[in-house]
């Protein structure tokens, strides 16, 4: 209940400043009655959308619409909100001024400046615009991402091997099949040697991925498609009635991958071959530091021999930093997801950056350690906030070269 309270409180308390700004520009009280419906209205649906929430089905899409909205109305006022503060601050310390020197009685405490209050809207519509943006066709706006690796020991027959990383697709949380389908367009358009998915391929349920299977089984990729699952696969986000019933909605999730056509690896290790030369594909289930420990990365190589060129499927990147890194198996090249990017940063030539950065050490695109690679996929759907800022949707394609 206190924590209800609380949230209520900061939410009006930010709703309050920020409608001074427009209080200082327009006396219209049409206007004050259209901000205040607004704003109650989001956070009434909201708060709605939290308590009739059912925590046997999970997060939903009118609820993620809810945190959208709230997120589309609360960003711009924080930033007129900061404004405000910073135009508070000075008429704190105009008054103080005039208290101590000043004889004039009539400017004692000077009301907001109306140009600020300008200014804080006209900034406002950054965050604004860009939410909104993110919101409607940022989701769904795929990227697709080039990278040529350079190794000493990738046997000949591969030089030249192209693959296509994907990863979390959490399917529950789609709503525009054309749009998926375009993605798709996509992947299969790079012409890669295989496709390697690496986890997350629902938010919660099984079922979330039965209206998309016959979109993602037109996935195609010359020599083989492979997966591991991500900690959404597991069911851990819900409250299941038995733990049968629980059980029985993995196996579902893991039966999901051979219909659409993947292999699953599941602590578990294939050969691919080329003549006489052969690259290994190794695949753990879910590993992290701050979610479920369930790969085990001995058992998953143990048909695979330590000279072996490996290519890693860890859906955690933290997996990397934590073990495969420094592991004398040497994995070449793994390729994790789970971050998403956090949805939200900004990209632009020679600068990257997102709030994620500071929990994952490697949370976008390719990292290496020496020879050693990692590649943090972005992701291919989204979850929670039914949107992307600035941290688009990821298809990567890897070409790997022999140095020579």
């Amino acid at each position: 209940m206190i924590r209800w309270v609380i949230f209520i409180i900061v939410m009006l308390f930010i709703d309050f400043y920020a409608f001074q700004s427009i209080k200082t520009i327009t006396k219209n009280k049409i206007i004050f009655l259209i901000y205040w419906l607004i704003s109650f209205a989001i956070l009434g649906n909201v708060i709605f959308q939290l308590l009739t929430f059912n925590n046997s089905k999970g997060l939903n899409q009118s609820l993620m619409l809810a945190f959208g909205l709230l997120i589309l109305s609360i960003a711009p006022k924080i930033i007129a909100l900061a404004i405000l503060f910073g135009e508070d601050a000075f008429r704190v310390l105009k008054t103080v001024f005039n208290y101590f020197f000043s004889n004039n009685t009539k400017d004692f405490f000077p009301e907001r400046r109306t140009f600020v209050s300008k200014l804080a809207l006209s900034l406002a519509a950054i965050p604004f615009t860009s939410v909104l943006y993110g919101m409607v066709r940022g989701k769904y706006n795929y990227q697709v991402i080039k990278h040529t690796l350079f190794f000493d020991d990738l046997p000949r027959a591969f030089d030249g091997f192209k693959l296509t990383h994907i990863s979390d697709i959490h399917s529950g949380s789609f709503d525009d099949a054309e749009k998926i389908a375009h993605g798709i367009a996509l992947i299969n358009e790079q012409n890669s040697d295989v496709i390697l998915f690496t986890g997350d391929i629902v938010n919660n349920t099984a079922d979330e991925m039965t209206p998309w299977i016959s979109h993602f089984k037109k996935l195609t990729a010359n020599e083989g498609k492979y997966s591991v699952l991500g900690n959404h696969d597991y069911g851990e986000y819900i409250r299941f009635d038995t733990l049968q019933e629980k059980e029985a909605n993995f196996q579902k999730i893991k039966e999901i991958h051979p219909k659409i056509g993947f292999n699953l690896l599941l602590n578990d290790s294939v050969y691919l071959e080329r003549g006489t030369d052969k690259i290994a594909l190794v695949g753990v289930e879910n590993w992290g530091t701050r979610f479920k420990k369930a790969g085990d990365l001995g058992v998953a190589s143990k048909k695979i021999n330590k000279e072996d060129f490996k290519i890693l499927l860890s859906h955690d990147p933290s997996h990397w930093d934590a073990e495969v890194k420094n592991h004398p198996y040497n994995y070449h090249l793994t390729l994790s997801g789970h971050t998403h990017g956090m949805q939200f940063g900004i990209e632009i030539p020679g600068f990257k950056w997102s709030p994620v950065q500071y929990i994952y050490k490697q949370w976008a695109g390719i990292y290496n350690k020496g020879a050693k690679y990692i590649n943090v996929n972005r992701g291919f759907g989204f979850l929670a906030f039914p949107g992307r800022v600035g941290i688009w949707p990821e298809i990567t394609v890897i070409t790997l070269k022999r140095r020579k």
